[in-house]
């Protein structure tokens, strides 16, 4: 989501268009090229119900204009910005991260920086100037500035020992008697203002542009192909509809500067969470679309969807990307806001909050893109275990919290047998090495940790196993009197296991309060999608990606502070062939 928020452009003040949108959506007020056929008004949307011959009959001029749907980089904003550089005006951007750069052609420059823009052409690099240095810089690095009008001396400048150092004294006045800040923070509030405004014509247009359209044609589109395109955008419109009324119940017309808009943000907070499903589902979309845009008769509907509602030459994707980033920019416009608001302002705590809130919202979004795509990953894992037995781990659980392995002593003679542990959410799964190939598990039990307590075991004599024990500790059902006893090899690693169990519970009751689950259809997807990687007859191995991303993904549960190579693999890796393993293998007593 983070990568979207880079390609975001923030309008400049003297000119009203929008950043609410991707690049080229929104040009109001400002005269647009484009080459692509205007519809004339004998032409109306009885069109679109005409069969696919005279459909294709009545965009042949599409084809014969050489119209390219969708083209990159033509966009109202890019092309609104280097009219303001061929006019003179100077545009400022400010770096969102670092960029590090050994050609001498590329400009290098450290997060917060502000470069002007001095050639946007292009669409991913652009040419700009900081102080005597020029040269090429990614456009995702950058956001443009809000206020292009702000004075430079009121950004801070280095000092030579590092300590950033306020060139402007603040207090300067602007027009009738209102500080700078006071001018800026009615910039930003005018900005949000016009944004949400532009965002709901936006929403509208797709929803009776394209969906209702869409509904028309039962016989080119499904309710099903229908919820994978657009999601659940409607939902979105109706959610930003009531708090765009909101915002401007908030307005105050006459004095920007004084609007308290912090509140609303903190009221919408919860309902701002439906963004996550729509995130989610966006990849979807945009294979449903690349799909259906290779047969001409979908290339021209969409086309002619665009052309009837009047929105500009943009793709139909390029539209329906609109909702990811305008959930990411929420908080960059409230660290902006709350940079010029007061501290003695009625709005400031709120907007302080809102800041926070919003922040909140992107984590989760985040946080539950990243367990959609980690079942695809557990999907593959429970494939590669052998002699798997009983439910798929994925219609309970969603999330591997730690793994590793464990000596567990059962009754009645207090048997001990060493075996692989891998901790999900509700469900700990009990695995077995294979003897001579030690990449192969074998599924031995599992046991639901929504009935079990954690029981920390004193190194001594247990008295439940009559046996001494070292860095122990016990799964005990209190209704069925089930005990568990585990042992690890050193101190360390009992800790890890103790707070893997807290983090496990943690995070089954952070689930119930956000309400995340997975939907039935997502799990069969992700495990049939599994089964199609593996051939049958063949042993089924741990493969690499199976357990890659425990190494490289630590789960949010898990303490930050932990070591990465503390973290326990699915399994060791494939050992290097060896014709004398190969041999032995061969043999009758040795066989499994």
């Amino acid at each position: 989501i983070m990568s979207a928020v880079a390609f975001e452009l923030l309008p400049l003040n003297l000119h009203p268009f929008s950043q609410s949108t991707p690049t080229g959506l929104d040009c109001v007020g400002r005269s647009r090229r484009t080459s692509s056929p205007v519809i004339p008004d004998a032409l109306d949307k009885s069109a679109l119900t005409d069969d696919v011959g005279s459909e294709e009959d009545l965009y042949e001029d599409f084809r014969s204009s050489n119209h390219r749907y969708g083209h990159p980089g033509g966009g109202g904003e890019q092309l609104a910005i280097n009219e303001l550089i061929s006019d003179g005006s100077v545009v400022y951007a400010e770096a969102l991260w670092d960029h590090v750069t050994m050609d001498d052609q590329e400009l290098g420059f450290k997060a917060g920086d502000v470069i002007e823009v001095m050639d946007a052409t292009n669409k991913e690099w652009w040419w700009g100037r900081i102080v005597d240095s020029e040269g090429w810089f990614p456009a995702s690095f950058v956001r443009l500035r809000v206020n292009q009008d702000e004075p430079m001396e009121d950004y801070p400048l280095k000092a030579e020992g590092g300590r950033e150092e306020e060139a402007g004294s603040g207090s300067r006045r602007l027009g009738m008697g209102q500080s700078t800040k006071d001018q800026m923070r009615t910039n930003v509030i005018n900005e949000i203002i016009s944004t949400e405004r532009d965002y709901i014509k936006h929403l509208k247009d797709i929803c009776e542009g394209y969906i209702k359209q869409c509904r028309k044609r039962a016989d080119m589109f499904t309710e099903e192909q229908l919820k994978t395109i657009f999601g659940n955008i409607e939902d979105i419109y109706r959610c930003q509809k009531k708090f765009v009324k909101a915002l401007e119940k908030k307005f105050n017309k006459d004095h920007p500067h004084l609007s308290e808009v912090g509140s609303c943000f903190l009221e919408y907070q919860t309902e701002f969470q439906i963004y996550s499903e729509y995130c989610n589902n966006h990849p979807n979309a945009c294979l449903e679309l690349s799909r259906l845009t290779k047969v001409n008769k979908y290339l021209y509907f969409f086309e002619a969807c665009r052309l009837l509602q009047k929105m500009i030459d943009i793709s139909l994707d390029g539209f329906l990307l609109t909702p990811v980033q305008k959930i990411c920019k929420y908080p960059l416009q409230l660290a902006e806001l709350l940079k010029y608001t007061n501290p003695q302002h009625r709005d400031f705590k709120d907007v302080e909050a809102a800041l926070n809130a919003m922040k909140n919202v992107a984590q989760l979004i985040n946080e539950r893109k990243r367990r959609l795509e980690n079942i695809d990953k557990i999907a593959h894992w429970q494939s590669s275990i052998e002699d798997w037995e009983g439910e798929d781990v994925l219609v309970r659980s969603s999330e591997l919290i730690y793994s590793g392995e464990l000596t567990k002593i059962s009754h009645p003679q207090a048997k001990s047998q060493q075996r692989m542990f891998f901790l999900f959410d509700h469900q700990l799964v009990c695995c077995k090495k294979d003897l001579l190939r030690r990449d192969i598990l074998y599924y031995k039990s599992r046991i639901n940790m929504d009935e079990m307590e954690i029981l920390d075991v004193e190194d001594g004599k247990d008295k439940d196993f009559n046996i001494s024990v070292k860095n122990a500790f016990k799964l005990h059902c209190p209704d069925t009197e089930e005990v568990h006893l585990f042992c690890t090899k050193k101190p360390e690693q009992k800790q890890r296991w103790l707070k893997a169990f807290e983090n496990e519970r943690r995070q089954v009751q952070l689930d119930q309060e956000t309400g995340f689950s997975i939907t039935e259809l997502q799990k069969k997807q992700a495990m049939l999608n599994a089964s199609k990687q593996h051939q049958t007859g063949k042993p089924k191995a741990l493969s690499r990606p199976s357990y890659d991303f425990l190494l490289h993904q630590k789960p949010p549960s898990l303490p930050s502070t932990l070591p990465q190579h503390q973290l326990f693999m699915l399994a060791e890796p494939k050992r290097k062939p060896s014709n004398f393993w190969q041999n032995i293998s061969r043999l009758t007593p040795f066989r499994k």
